[in-house]
């Protein structure tokens, strides 16, 4: 090892269980940046890929900190100038309530990618620790930085994002009578398929029976997962969504889907109330996940006149209280 090596590799070493703030600071290079961090910020949440870290709370320790490109803030005073600290908060929150995450390094990567979609963000150092699985804490850190960041000797401009134009999908729910007769299948399948709107289909468990039983919930969601593939197989145009990420990019991309609800329920922070033997029940909690306009419950052969909607079909298998929006 030559004597130019080895003060930056005992450098490294030194710097390894630092905080995020300090080798932010040593890798800053000739332009060092300006930093905002959160640090020691903890959270019981439920997380983990072992089956034994389902159903309880772990604390997490979370150590952030985000280098900005430089600003005129400070002399004008403006706060409307700076990234707010908020901004790594709401990061890190943002995560923790959409859904249930096994790996700290999904958890990790996620707030860096959040942090970083201000233009203003240039490199993001992330710290996640466990505290109650050893008696000292575990974890991660990554950093990440803007691929397409400019050169930080520039003065950035504060400009708002665009607004997106929001797409309220419709959430359909073919009940048991209507899977019991393939024409009919078909039939709300072609309904579905004219729909002028994102459509979502949620289905009955497949052994409505063994679905009302007192066995594991996870048992009656994989017999509607079941359902959800036989009937996705019959239309040309349809895919099974089982993820919040897959249902988001089909419904911004005004596609129909039919929703495997495994995994959604099973790692929602805020679990439905209903259990796959009530199929109406999960159809309105999916909704309200998704945003939808409204929730339809389809229980016999559509009858359409010409010029007539999906919503005009199902209407008329709409249980009082099931609809949303």
């Amino acid at each position: 090892m030559s004597q130019t090596q080895e003060p930056r590799l005992v450098n490294e070493t030194s710097l390894a269980f630092e905080n995020p703030s300090v080798r932010a600071a040593a890798t800053a290079g000739d332009q060092p940046l300006d930093r905002i961090s959160v640090r020691d910020h903890v959270r019981a949440v439920e997380i983990g890929a072992f089956q034994s870290e389902r159903g309880k709370l772990q604390r997490l320790r979370f150590n952030v900190v985000l280098e900005v490109s430089r600003h005129t803030a400070a002399q004008n005073d403006d706060v409307d100038q700076v990234i707010s600290y908020d901004t790594i908060i709401e990061a890190i929150e943002a995560q923790l309530t959409h859904e249930r995450i096994n790996l700290l390094e999904t958890l990790a990567e996620r707030v860096a990618q959040r942090c970083l979609a201000d233009p203003r963000a240039v490199r993001v150092f992330v710290r996640i620790e466990k505290l109650d699985r050893i008696p000292g804490a575990l974890g991660v850190e990554i950093v990440r930085r803007r691929l397409e960041t400019e050169d930080v000797s520039r003065l950035h401009p504060v400009t708002e994002a665009p607004e997106q134009t929001a797409v309220s999908p419709r959430v359909l729910l073919l009940g048991a009578e209507v899977l019991a007769d393939s024409a009919c299948i078909q039939a709300w399948l072609d309904v579905v398929a004219a729909a002028d709107t994102p459509v979502v289909l949620a289905l009955p468990p497949l052994d409505p029976a063994r679905a009302a039983s007192d066995g594991p919930l996870e048992i009656g969601l994989l017999s509607i997962e079941q359902n959800a593939w036989a009937v996705a197989a019959l239309g040309s145009d349809l895919s099974v969504a089982g993820s919040r990420t897959e249902l988001d990019w089909a419904i911004r991309e005004g596609r129909k889907t039919v929703w495997a609800p495994f995994k959604m329920v099973t790692d929602a922070v805020e679990k439905p109330g209903a259990g796959a033997d009530d199929p109406v029940g999960l159809a309105l909690w999916l909704a309200g996940q998704i945003g939808a306009s409204d929730c339809l419950v389809a229980g016999a052969a559509p009858a359409l006149p010409d010029g007539a909607t999906l919503l005009d079909a199902a209407r008329p298998g709409l249980p009082a209280g099931a609809a949303t929006g």
